[in-house]
């Protein structure tokens, strides 16, 4: 089949003109679903070189201690409850003699913090490397390793010229390869699609589990170096893989997922959530059983061995329309706490398809539902992704579509459909143009039949800002982006494709500075491919993760896109190309990794592969060093929302501008969780 269709998310059952292209839609979503599967550079911005001024963290009687695994109390202030991290240290060969090696800066880190960087060779005694401590950019290349010999890394932190404890090690093995990646080992077992991190166990470091996608499913998770755990099984209930109308445990399928990992009760360690039905056996071998096979519920297990610690059943509001598929993620509706949020949908006999969003708590001990919002037959358009942010600034998250907003207690915010909005495959919330007070978003259209193709409006109150229409037929932008990819403009750029979505017959709608709404590339041909971003570099400006909507030349790689020489997207610079590495993308061939973020090392992101056998994960890890000092982007609060939804994969953002000419980003209102 020719990959030159796209999908299109469930859409609303409503006696609106709406319903007849929603439902054309739905045909192209699954038409490609089958097809495709889940589905030198511009100037450098002037160096961030330190936090603004704030308290330290909070330990014992609120002094901060500057622990090099960040591992003091943390439970001053109001802020939201966040993850404990170590300082996350990984150390990749970037030379012949050269290895660049990279770390945290925590959220809660006093102002002026220092770092030494210490190497022990072969089981030696550690040494400091660096003459003077290290206070701008949280990495450092050594160049004078023998690296022939085993090398462990570890970092000091420095307070008040008083050096503090260690950080836990990083080793780099006697000859390794010179490559930007860390290799974690794995089970044989089938493909994979999405993998999420949460630190299981408590020890600072971010733990992973993944999907198997054979029949029936599976879950797995693993420790940060590879040492398995547990595995679920997701039983008979989870054959059936339909995009559409699935089995009633089945996950990770179309832009579903049902599955998601954070620490819920602030114990210190992450729990899985996961959406079941009868015959799901857990990680302790206990099975879950329902009356019949459509009922479903929502299971809370131990991150340490894949035991249900909670249960409660999935609302029967639509239980006459069969099992829901979900996409799960977390926010902090009350500003202090994390939720679980669910966006649950089935089809209704006519076509349609119902839409339920619940959210939950989790105390230890039992699973709460905190309120439930039902559609209905308001006119709330919905599309293949979630996102879970503060869009009013109050502290306090919102849910939103791409199509309306809810507010952390439920209840209906605002509706984007009296603007024309309909449905399309990618929207974004971020500080996108950083002039302008708060959040803003922007979303593409498909198959619009008023000619919209993007759009761009006010987070907090959904009032628009502007809007591309074409005059021409088939008005059908498949994919969009934001990222700030253009030193010459203030703010993010955005720009989208028109028709089939492949190099070839997608129509560039052009490459667009958003708080101008002017083009910053005249030359429409030569707009990067709307896919997705990735931090890479160095400098704030991002870089792009792309792979060929052909599967037959997918070549996944990382971009640069350059204003000084712009390309058509297929001859854009690399940075890196995965396949050298003997990585492969998403269920080993889609277009999509399993995941991006910031996961290891400094604030820069890494993109999360697998090995063409699924036995071995490959996280791509920048080799390049900066002088850009930022705190670790997963203790930014709209960041780490980000980082427990799927749906379609797209990429995430912090709530504050990143990219050139930023202001230092405040400290973050949060407190640690666990000891």
């Amino acid at each position: 089949m020719a990959m030159t269709s796209r999908r299109t998310p469930p859409v609303e059952s409503r006696s609106t003109p709406g319903k007849n292209r929603a439902m054309r839609a739905l045909t192209l979503c699954v038409l490609t679903s089958l097809a495709i599967g889940p589905a030198a550079g511009p100037a450098a911005a002037a160096p961030v070189t330190q936090p603004q001024p704030a308290r330290a963290e909070t330990a014992g009687h609120g002094h901060g201690n500057g622990n090099g695994n960040g591992n003091g109390h943390g439970h001053g202030g109001d802020g939201r409850l966040m993850e404990r991290l170590d300082r996350g240290v990984v150390a990749v060969r970037s030379g012949e003699k050269e290895v660049l090696v990279s770390w945290r800066l925590l959220g809660l880190d006093p102002q002026g913090i220092g770092f030494d960087v210490e190497r022990s060779t072969d089981g030696g005694p550690y040494r400091k490397l660096n003459r003077r401590v290290l206070t701008k950019g949280t990495n450092y290349v050594d160049t004078t390793a023998d690296l022939g010999r085993t090398n462990r890394y570890r970092v000091r932190p420095v307070l008040d010229r008083r050096p503090q404890p260690p950080s836990r090690p990083f080793t780099l093995t006697a000859g390794h390869a010179t490559e930007p990646a860390v290799r974690v080992p794995l089970r044989e077992g089938g493909r994979i699609k999405f993998v999420w991190v949460g630190d299981l166990d408590g020890d600072g470091a971010y733990d992973y589990v993944l999907d198997r996608q054979t029949a029936p499913q599976k879950l797995e998770a693993y420790r940060s170096d590879g040492r398995f755990l547990w595995e679920v099984d997701l039983g008979p209930n989870s054959v059936n893989q339909n995009n559409i109308e699935g089995g009633s445990a089945t996950v990770d399928v179309g832009h579903n997922d049902g599955v998601t990992v954070y620490d819920l009760d602030g114990d210190g360690r992450a729990e899985v959530a996961v959406r079941v039905a009868d015959g799901v056996t857990f990680g302790d071998g206990s099975k879950h059983t329902e009356t019949d096979d459509v009922r479903q519920s929502i299971a809370i297990l131990d991150g340490r061995t894949g035991a249900p610690r909670a249960t409660a059943p999935v609302p029967g509001d639509y239980l006459a329309d069969g099992p829901m598929y979900a996409r799960f993620g977390v926010g902090y509706l009350d500003g202090k706490t994390p939720s679980l949020v669910a966006y649950m949908k089935n089809r209704i006999g006519n076509g349609g398809f119902n839409l339920m969003y619940t959210a939950w708590t989790f105390d230890g001990r039992a699973l709460n539902q905190q309120w439930k919002f039902l559609r209905g037959d308001q006119d709330l358009p919905d599309g293949h992704n979630t996102r879970i942010v503060d869009v009013d600034g109050d502290g306090k998250d919102e849910v939103g579509e791409i199509g309306f907003v809810l507010n952390g207690d439920g209840t209906l915010r605002y509706s984007l459909a009296p603007h024309g909005i309909i449905h399309g495959d990618r929207w974004f919330i971020a500080d996108i143009d950083p002039a302008r007070p708060g959040l803003e978003g922007y979303g593409i259209q498909q198959d619009h039949p008023g000619g919209l193709l993007d759009y761009y409006y006010d987070a907090a109150t959904g009032a628009m800002i502007w809007q591309h229409r074409t005059t021409e037929p088939g008005a059908d932008a498949g994919r969009g982006m934001v990222a700030d990819i253009d030193p010459r403009f203030p703010g993010m750029e955005v720009w989208s494709i028109n028709g089939e979505v492949n190099y070839e017959q997608g129509r560039p709608t052009g490459l667009y500075n958003a708080a101008t709404n002017r083009l910053a590339e005249p030359d429409t041909s030569k707009q990067p491919w709307p896919h997705m971003g990735v931090w890479w570099d160095g400098d704030p400006l991002r870089e792009l993760f792309n792979s060929d909507p052909f599967p037959e030349r997918r070549d996944a790689r990382i971009e640069k896109w350059d204003p000084a020489n712009p390309t058509p997207p297929a001859t854009l610079p690399r940075v890196v190309t995965t396949s050298e590495y003997g990585a492969v993308t998403a269920l080993g061939n889609s277009v999509y990794p399993h995941l991006i973020g910031d996961i290891l090392g400094d604030w820069r992101e890494e993109v999360v592969l697998t090995n063409a056998t699924y036995d071995e994960l490959i996280i791509f890890t920048t080799d390049r060093p900066t002088d850009t000092r930022l705190y670790t982007l997963a203790h930014n609060p709209a960041y780490r929302n980000g980082l427990t939804l799927k749906g379609y994969l797209q990429s995430g953002n912090v709530d504050y501008f990143l990219g050139h000419g930023m202001t230092t980003p405040s400290r973050p209102n949060i407190r640690y969780a666990g000891r």
